[in-house]
């Protein structure tokens, strides 16, 4: 056992026991924790914008590590502790570094939302197309801070809505940017992983996960495939069109403003692992749409993300046709976007580190 799980107080291991679940993309939990004494400590995060196009200025990882600090703030609640974060204003952007203290609170009552935490995951396979009940919609509104919304996306907009991600799919399964995530986040031949997605949540049935497996080892083969072979069409059926469909509606969540800085993300985090707890509370279950959003804010920026040819057009017209559906405004303020319906938990799922693997040193080393 180490120092420092030697000096663990019980109380605050429990909270980060469960604030550890916090989702973040591809799993790849992007925060440590060095521990102060019993009601103090750093979270040391981090993000992968060096080596992944979908964690465009660290944005996306900064939401998940908003989403920490939410999970965080309800677990301690738990606890009758009220959170405080200041954030270290010194630190690099790419690893937001904030201290969090908890101070008693008897007058706190337990978060409800505390019994979902660990439930909550992501649910990658067709889901019921019953519409969600007006007391699901109005808890689902009801989560979000103030000045943050909600657009609905159903009936024919559903429709449009998993159209424009199986069109977006085309464009991350075709070039050698997204084919190096998707090659090192996949854990295949596996129902649980800790540190990335096993590829038995990945929505494909056994046959389409095997050839995957097979053609993602190398991009040549990838190339060829969806060349010569139409390679992408079954993926994008099975993992984006078909449960596009099956759905009760695809959202997208809008902040206040458009978000820029730093604190903004984190907010937006904060906002959607709300969001998601009281899905997963009102036993619904949902999956991240949020590459449309990403290779939108490319565009808008003049960007290049890949170095093959005609991907940036197809961005652009990717990005025109998201902002139609929702609207101008609501497509630049938009910091989450999803699918949402009833059905069954997904019955293989990203775990987590052991806490004792993401406990740090001062200044964040092991």
């Amino acid at each position: 056992m180490s120092k420092m799980e030697q000096h663990l107080d019980a109380t605050l291991e429990q909270i980060l026991e469960l604030a550890r679940w916090a989702p973040s993309g591809d799993n790849t939990q992007p925060w440590r924790f060095e521990i102060l004494d019993a009601r103090r400590l750093v979270v040391h995060g981090h993000d992968t914008r060096d080596h992944c196009v979908y964690d465009l200025d660290g944005h996306p990882s900064q939401i998940s590590i908003g989403a920490l600090l939410e999970t965080m703030a309800i677990a301690a609640n738990t606890y009758q502790l009220e959170m405080r974060v200041m954030r270290h204003i010194e630190a690099p952007e790419s690893r937001p570094t904030l201290s969090v203290e908890f101070v008693p609170a008897p007058q706190l009552e337990p978060d409800p939302l505390a019994d979902a935490i660990l439930p909550r995951s992501v649910q990658r396979r067709p889901l019921s197309r019953r519409p969600l009940t007006p007391a699901e919609r109005s808890a689902l509104v009801a989560a979000l801070p103030d000045g943050y919304g909600v657009h609905w996306l159903e009936g024919s907009q559903r429709g449009a809505a998993a159209r424009l991600m199986f069109r977006n799919a085309k464009l991350r399964l075709t070039m050698p940017e997204a084919w190096q995530v998707h090659k090192s986040v996949i854990e295949w031949n596996a129902r649980y992983s800790e540190d990335r997605i096993p590829d038995q949540a990945l929505g494909v049935d056994a046959v389409t996960a095997k050839l995957m497996r097979w053609i993602m080892q190398r991009w040549q083969r990838v190339e060829f495939f969806n060349t010569w072979l139409a390679g992408t069409l079954a993926p994008r059926l099975q993992m984006d069109l078909i449960p596009g469909l099956a759905c009760a509606a695809h959202f997208v969540l809008t902040a206040p403003r458009r978000a820029q800085r730093v604190d903004d993300y984190l907010d937006a985090g904060r906002a959607m692992q709300r969001f998601w707890l009281t899905a997963t509370a009102q036993g619904l279950q949902l999956q991240p749409e949020l590459t449309p959003l990403i290779f939108s804010r490319y565009v808008r920026e003049g960007r290049v993300f890949s170095g093959t040819r005609g991907m940036q057009e197809r961005a652009e017209a990717l990005a025109r046709e998201g902002a139609a559906l929702v609207g101008q405004t609501a497509w630049e303020t938009a910091v989450f976007m999803g699918r949402i319906g009833a059905g069954p938990a997904a019955s293989a799922r990203s775990l987590r580190k052991p806490l004792r693997e993401l406990l740090v040193g001062p200044a964040g080393k092991p």
